[in-house]
């Protein structure tokens, strides 16, 4: 048995010393070959937490910057568009002066001649009523525009993400994407402020149409109030066709997005603010589609019906009215309509009104949408 197995050694001495060394060289090699595919699939899950860390801080850089977006339009840009669009609509549609005159004229029965007593009342039946209902387009719009425009900020924001932004560029493009924002949430200003006296006109209007036929002493519910504001709002809106009611909310010439630009980039070179005006006429446009849409529309309409329901009830509790067909002298009720407009007029973070608009769920939902589906740049 020995004997065979050194005859079997010796015979095959040198195959067996060659295989032995290929297995070991085998061995070895996949060993290497493991150690390397160890080592390949380390570096790659070192770069994958590396990548997957960087991507989480834009994220988060993502998140502080909509974030910051959106703080300054609600303790900013709206609250600013809100005291400006009081203080206008309160100055230019005051009636205290008219009924002082009239105190006046009862006073002192020479004061005032028929006819001059008949224009006043007159006078205070159309600002009584266009101060309540142009206080409650404005807010209405104001409240809808300003979180349109912080929609359209935020899906830029996220689409320059998507594109694979990294954490350097943006920190290196964030002085001018936060100066960009500020100049288009600037634009909230333009109806308080640049068109408000060709809104109040165009309002006022609607108001004389609708109320040329209310006679002072006739007997008005809750209900009749209601309908006649509601007729005031769509006069209102069909002498603006086309939706041409978007011109009190954005400037359609150059020149004025110009000036705005101007205001807020003081200190930015040329290159810069060429860019950055670039960047408004896009939010601009994109803004324009958004508010000419059935779909934003439709969530006007029923803001302002929900807001004028509303407005009734605080008109009703303040009054007492009975239902119908009992009411009260609509001479009785001219100051206490105009009185409305100051809750409706309140500060965003006291108005229940606005807080009803963006609690409602059509609006709700509307805005999700138009984040998830915002019309195709420009």
């Amino acid at each position: 048995m020995l004997t065979s197995a050194r005859g079997f050694w010796a015979r095959h001495r040198r195959k067996i010393l060659v295989s032995l060394g290929v297995a070991g060289a085998g061995y070895a090699a996949y060993r290497l070959y493991d150690a390397h595919r160890a080592q390949l699939l380390r570096v790659e899950q070192l770069r994958a937490r590396e990548e997957q860390a960087a991507a989480d801080l834009v994220k988060n850089q993502l998140q502080e910057h909509f974030e910051k977006v959106q703080s300054i339009c609600d303790t900013t840009t709206l609250p600013l568009a809100m005291h400006q669009l009081c203080e206008n609509i309160t100055s230019q549609l005051d009636i205290s002066k008219l009924t002082d005159k009239l105190r006046q004229g009862k006073a002192e029965s020479s004061a005032l001649t028929p006819k001059e007593k008949y224009d006043t009342w007159e006078e205070i039946k159309i600002k009584s009523f266009t101060k309540t209902v142009s206080s409650m387009w404005a807010m209405t719009l104001l409240s809808l525009y300003t979180r349109v425009q912080v929609t359209i900020l935020g899906r830029h924001l996220y689409l320059d993400f998507a594109r694979g932004t990294h954490g350097a560029q943006l920190q290196e493009e964030s002085t001018f994407s936060e100066n960009g924002h500020k100049s288009f949430l600037t634009t909230a200003d333009y109806l308080p402020t640049g068109k408000i006296n060709a809104y109040i006109m165009d309002m006022q209007r609607a108001a004389t149409e609708v109320l040329k036929e209310k006679k002072l002493k006739d007997l008005m519910s809750t209900d009749e109030v209601l309908q006649t504001v509601l007729q005031i709002l769509d006069m209102f809106m069909s002498l603006c066709e086309d939706n041409s009611w978007i011109k009190y909310l954005i400037p359609d010439d150059a020149s004025v997005q110009a000036q705005l630009m101007a205001v807020s980039t003081s200190g930015f070179d040329d290159s810069s603010l060429l860019n950055d005006f670039r960047k408004l006429e896009q939010l601009m446009a994109e803004t324009r589609v958004v508010l000419a849409s059935d779909d934003f529309r439709n969530i006007m309409e029923r803001s302002l019906r929900k807001i004028a329901d509303m407005v009734m009830e605080d008109l009703a509790a303040q009054t007492g009215i009975p239902s119908p067909p009992s009411g009260l002298p609509l001479a009785t009720l001219l100051p206490r309509v105009a009185h409305l407009s100051s809750s409706l007029l309140e500060e965003p973070n006291k108005n229940k009104y606005i807080q009803m608009i963006r609690r409602m769920p059509e609006v709700e939902l509307f805005y999700t949408f138009l984040y998830a589906n915002m019309p195709p740049e420009t």
